[in-house]
Order: C-alpha cells, then sequence, then structure tokens
C-alpha cells in the first residue's frame, strides 16, 4: 500500500511539474478578425467616405452657458464627515473650490484656443468619425520618427498636449525626431462611438492601425497608457510587421503564466528589484479593492452610471476629478485634494469640459464593459499571444499596477528598456512631461538597435 500511495504521488507529482508548466507557457493561435468591420449606423455603404478633414475644437456660448447653469443650480453636496479628508471619494469642500473655478475662472475660449495650437483632423474609419492631432517636425536633418500615442479612460488626446512639442522638436544627441499622431479613441473625446455591442480593445486596435494606413503609415511607433496600452499591446500582436516599437507607461502582461508567477512570486519576493510594489499581495489587493469600484461600475452596468453623469456637470467632476487625483497619487487619500493637485487644475478642466461638451462618458465608459467582462473571445485569445515586436515598459511610482520584468516578459518577450521610478503617477505626460518624453527619445534608440541586431 504505502509503494502504491508512493507511486501516486509521484505521478502527481511529475503531471504537475511537466504538464501545468507546458499548459500555461502554450500559445493559442491567432483569432480571425475581420480587418473592415462597421462599426457604423447600419450597413457598410458601398462608397465610404476615406477623406481626411481639417477640424477645430470650439466650447460654444451656449454649451457653456448650460454648463454653467447647471452648476449655479446644482442641489448642495455633504459635507465630509468629522475628521475625513478623501478618504470617503471627493472631499465636497475642494470640490466646491473647483467647480467655482470651473464656472466662474476657467476661461473655455482661451483653453480651446491652446488646444487648437496643435493641427485637428477627422477621417471615417470603419463607419466611424475619428479625430486626432497630427504634429510635423520641422526638420531637414533628422529622420521623422511616426509614433502614433493613445490614451486611456477617462481621457482623450489632450492628455498629450504638453509633451507633443517636446518630442517634435530636435534634440542633442538623437538623429531623428517624432512626427506624432495622437488619437481619441472611439467613444472618447472627439470621436465617434459606436451603436453596436463589440467594439473592445482588440476591435480598436484593427481601428487605429487602419487609421494610420489612411494617414499614410505602413509601419510606426506606439506609445499607451491604460486603455490605450491595452489596444497597443493587441496592435503589436495582431500586427508585429508593422509596429517598429511599443513604448508603455502601463505594462501589462495578462497571460495565465503571468498570475501564477504573481502567486509564487509572493513567496520570493526577495528574487527581484522593486518587489514592494506587488508585495505583499494582501495590501495590493486591499488597494485594488478600495480604488476599483468604479471599474467594477463601468464593467457591468456603465449607462446606468452614466445617466448621473451625464446630466450633471458637478457629478461628472466629483467622479473624474476623484479617479484623475488617486491615479496621480494614492497615497494622499488624507488630503482633501486625494492627489489631484499632483496635475494643472486647468488641464483637468480640459479632460471634463471635453467630456461634457462632447457627451461621451457612456460611450467613453463602455470600454469597461467590452473589454473586461470576457464575452468577447478575441481579447482573451489576443492576451495569451506574445508579441516579438520590442517594447520598452516605464513605471512610474503611483501607476495603478506594477509587474516585474521577468512577468512582463511572459508577453513581451523582446523587453529591451525597462524604467523605474521613484515619483510621478498615471497620468505620466501631463504631470511628468520631460520625464515622459524623454523616455520614449531613449526607448526608440533600444528599438532601433534591437532592429539592427534581428535584421533578417
Amino acid at each position: 500500500m504505502f509503494k502504491l500511495l508512493s507511486g501516486i504521488i509521484a505521478a502527481v507529482a511529475i503531471v504537475t511539474g511537466v504538464f501545468i508548466p507546458i499548459y500555461l507557457q502554450r500559445v493559442p493561435d491567432m483569432p480571425n478578425l475581420d480587418h473592415q468591420r462597421w462599426w457604423g449606423v447600419g450597413k457598410k455603404t458601398e462608397d465610404e467616405d476615406t477623406s481626411i478633414r481639417p477640424f477645430k475644437i470650439e466650447f460654444d456660448d451656449a454649451m457653456i452657458e448650460d454648463l454653467r447653469r447647471r452648476l449655479r443650480n446644482k442641489r448642495p453636496l455633504t459635507m465630509p464627515l468629522q475628521g475625513i479628508q478623501s478618504q470617503y471619494g471627493i472631499n465636497t469642500i475642494y470640490l466646491e473650490k473647483k467647480l467655482k473655478y470651473w464656472m466662474e475662472e476657467y476661461d473655455f475660449k482661451k483653453r480651446a484656443e491652446l488646444l487648437n495650437a496643435y493641427p485637428h483632423f477627422k477621417t471615417k474609419i470603419q463607419g466611424l468619425d475619428i479625430h486626432f492631432i497630427r504634429v510635423k517636425p520641422h526638420v531637414t536633418d533628422k529622420k521623422a520618427l511616426p509614433l502614433l500615442m493613445m490614451h486611456g479612460w477617462p481621457s482623450s488626446s489632450k492628455e498629450f498636449d504638453k509633451v507633443i512639442p517636446l518630442l517634435t522638436t530636435p534634440r542633442k544627441g538623437y538623429d531623428f525626431v517624432f512626427e506624432v499622431v495622437a488619437v481619441d479613441l472611439p467613444g472618447f473625446g472627439f470621436s465617434e462611438g459606436t451603436t453596436k455591442p463589440g467594439l473592445n480593445p482588440a476591435q480598436m486596435a484593427i481601428m487605429m492601425r487602419n487609421l494610420m494606413r489612411r494617414i499614410g503609415f505602413s509601419k510606426f511607433y506606439i506609445q499607451a497608457g491604460d486603455w490605450g496600452s491595452q489596444v497597443g499591446s493587441h496592435m503589436a500582436t495582431i500586427f508585429p510587421d508593422e509596429i517598429l516599437g511599443f513604448h508603455t507607461n502601463m505594462p501589462t502582461s495578462s497571460r495565465p503564466l503571468t498570475y501564477v508567477k504573481i502567486l509564487v512570486g509572493s513567496w520570493f519576493p526577495f528574487m527581484f528589484k522593486h518587489a514592494e510594489r506587488i508585495y505583499p499581495l494582501r495590501r495590493s489587493i486591499s488597494v485594488l479593492v478600495r480604488e476599483s469600484g468604479y471599474f467594477h461600475i463601468q464593467a457591468t452596468k456603465p449607462d446606468t452610471i452614466g445617466v448621473a453623469l451625464t446630466d450633471s456637470p458637478a457629478g461628472l467632476a466629483g467622479y473624474l476629478m476623484e479617479k484623475l487625483g488617486m491615479c496621480s497619487n494614492r497615497n494622499q487619500l488624507d488630503t482633501p485634494h486625494s492627489g489631484l493637485d499632483n496635475l494643472d487644475i486647468d488641464d483637468v478642466l480640459d479632460i471634463i469640459t471635453i467630456v461634457w461638451a462632447n457627451n461621451c462618458i457612456v460611450t467613453a465608459s463602455r470600454i469597461y464593459a467590452e473589454g473586461v467582462t470576457g464575452i468577447w473571445p478575441e481579447v482573451k485569445i489576443l492576451h495569451n499571444i506574445p508579441t516579438p515586436v520590442p517594447t520598452a515598459a516605464i513605471n512610474f511610482l503611483h501607476e495603478v499596477t506594477y509587474q516585474p520584468d521577468w512577468m512582463l516578459k511572459d508577453k513581451y518577450p523582446n523587453l529591451v528598456r525597462s524604467t523605474t521610478l521613484d515619483f510621478g503617477g498615471h497620468f505620466a505626460a501631463l504631470q511628468t512631461p520631460e520625464v515622459f518624453a524623454n523616455d520614449i527619445f531613449d526607448a526608440t534608440v533600444a528599438f532601433i538597435d534591437f532592429h539592427k541586431r534581428n535584421v533578417k
């Protein structure tokens, strides 16, 4: 009996040690994706408009007056509990001050002029009007490298207005500069949302690739964070021969193998750098639970919360400011601003005003439902396919998630550069634009070197 039991235990150990690693490392086949799927109203038209049209941002008088009227006539806000700053959510005393500033001092017309300092365009991609900024560098002695920049929720291409001049201006020691294409993802900012279910990050990846082709680029670099990073990762997976390099400030691997490593790493955290950013897991999970309520709502019932946010600018501002603040410094809940003072208030109000003016909080928030619930199998499959595209990661201190390089390489085996900083947050292009731009330049040098070493 002892020999039999020993044999069973040995067999289980062999199966566990051999077959589970094989299972976790297996790579599924690329899903069959329609690269011209129609997201516009009705059925696809035969004579699709492929023109690229100049666009100008305007905050019109009717919108401004309606917004101010709603802010003036809002109901009194409930004050924070005694001794509470931002631990229960947005501090309404602080919020009142920012709403007053939005209503009385925020210069809508001037902010629109500043946004229009860059050339704006719109074009129809698979039935949806997509808005983007395109800034060409004025150079003759340096290469101009195409760079697609993609934001996340609740942002837009506005997020990159501080970093664009840093990327398009030549700098000493580099023989290249960037031609920037900063896009509003479908349903965000000034881009049209769809009326059809299924527009998840994988489908957006196809649209963004088609946008770059429309503009004239068959090969290009990508920079992205938040949901834009998901879109960029899928682009690098679906179109590896077209993406020259992928730079992300929210690097994440969602392969099953990575999740196992996260658990195993909790037993041996001393074996890799910056383990304190993920371990102990109890602390990380506690922060995740504390801050992800909005995520769960938007991943399950985005249209319901959207009713309140669509109707009340005060409610929209409170909802968005709380997440913008926490993502800029999650350790400042003991302050009235909860981290928001790490950003310029005019930048914050630009983001919120764009959402309000375009009535796009629902279409933007639906990306959670489309990208998280798992009803679209192509998303799950693509997450589990490594991409050969050279990738660079920058990890700011207060980014929403952190994974060490040995986990990121499950998804990005050619991780050519990884930077970990002890400052900064989720909205890096607004909070620390110089550091952000510097890393993009240095990452691109690494991308170029990678391709030189791997010429076929």
